[in-house]
This record gives structure tokens, C-alpha cells and sequence, in this order.
């Protein structure tokens, strides 16, 4: 089981890097409706669930799903006052969450419904068809808040992750929805890894990026 990724479009920050911590399982609610908002017209969800109010009400129980893939492995870093979020997942998260495939896909039917969870697994198996099988840290799902935008507090988020796996010797992978989110990551070192991910029925592309440890 893959997550559904974009990569957070904002620059690294040039100020004194703001306090970060890692997030609480009993944040999950206030950090899934932070996620919903700040997605709610990402290109990925629309193309799931096109109607935009029944977006608002699956969205927030579809980013608790993915919450607890992070938490499984403490890897949901965010800013004190729960401002900024950063979703992840170190090496070898990837096997633990297949294994727990079934339930996720359980989970996910629950949330989304038979269809809307239809086009969630297939994003998730063309994400599969690409993942790199070297080890790496895998930067899912970032949000800001939105009167906390424009302080870097995102790209802070993503140098934690980067640091973390530059001092590991380990490379990082993320996948962008946006020309702009990839002009973010090339800027934190990544590159184009491929081709991009093309999403059937005049659907988003992702861009799968790379970035090797320094």
C-alpha cells in the first residue's frame, strides 16, 4: 500500500529555523481537518472525489488514514501551535504498510465509498509500478495553515526529514502535483526520477523526484 503524495510546494526558509517536533496520536483530528482544508482543491483530490462539498466531509477521515500510516512509524513531524504538518515515512516503512494492505483498503472503502476508494487504489498501484526499491525517506503530505502561510514553516518541515536522512546516509522520494511543487523540491536537491505518473481520464500527473543523501 503506497500513500497518495504531492510534495509541499513552499521554499526552504531563509530565517532562524522555527521549533518542530513530532506530532501526538490525540492530534490526529486537528491535524486531519489541517490537512483537509489545505487539500481540499489539491488536483489529486478532485480527480477522487469531484463534488466539492462531499470533499470537505470525506476528506478529513481519509487524512486519518493516513495519519496513522505515519504515526506507525513516529513520522508525522509539526510545528508546536499544529500551524504546519509534515507526513512521512523512514526506510523500510514500506513493507509494513503493505502488509497492512487489507486494512487500509477496508479503511479507505469506509471513508471514500466503492468507487471514490476505486480511484485511490489505482493512483496507489501506479505510485507502486514506480516507488524506487532502494531505501529512502518518503515525504508524503504536507499542509500550512492558512494565516500561517508565507513563514517557510513547510519547507522547514521537509529540511527536517532532509537532515534526518542525510545523517542516516539514506535518499529521499517525494511526488509533486504541481509545477510548482517540483520547482520547491528541486530546490531542496531532488531531481526528476522517470517519466511522470499519468492519471487516466484527463486526471493530474505526478512527478516522481529523487534526492541522494549528502
Amino acid at each position: 500500500m503506497t500513500h497518495l503524495s504531492t510534495f509541499p510546494p513552499p521554499p526552504l526558509p531563509t530565517a532562524p529555523r522555527p521549533a518542530l517536533r513530532r506530532a501526538r496520536r490525540d492530534e490526529t483530528g486537528s491535524l486531519a481537518a489541517l490537512l483537509a482544508d489545505a487539500f481540499h482543491d489539491d488536483p489529486l483530490t478532485r480527480w477522487i472525489t469531484p463534488d466539492p462539498e462531499r470533499r470537505a466531509r470525506v476528506l478529513p477521515g481519509l487524512f486519518e488514514v493516513f495519519l496513522d500510516m505515519s504515526f506507525a512509524y513516529d513520522a508525522v513531524t509539526c510545528t508546536p501551535d499544529l500551524d504546519a504538518v509534515l507526513l512521512w515515512t523512514p526506510p523500510g516503512a514500506q513493507a509494513g504498510l503493505e502488509a497492512r494492505g487489507e486494512e487500509f483498503a477496508v479503511r479507505f472503502e469506509d471513508v471514500l465509498g466503492v468507487r471514490e476508494a476505486a480511484s485511490l487504489a489505482l493512483i496507489a498501484e501506479l505510485q507502486a509500478s514506480r516507488h524506487p526499491a532502494r531505501p529512502h525517506y518518503y515525504a508524503s503530505f504536507g499542509a500550512v495553515r492558512g494565516g500561517a502561510r508565507g513563514r517557510g514553516l513547510l519547507g522547514a518541515l521537509v529540511a527536517d526529514v532532509l537532515r534526518e536522512a542525510d545523517a542516516a546516509g539514506c535518499a529521499a522520494y517525494a511526488e509533486a502535483s504541481s509545477p510548482g511543487g517540483e520547482a520547491s523540491a528541486r530546490g531542496q536537491g531532488f531531481v526528476r526520477l522517470g517519466e511522470d505518473i499519468v492519471l487516466p481520464d484527463g486526471g493530474p500527473r505526478l512527478r516522481p523526484l529523487w534526492r541522494e543523501p549528502r
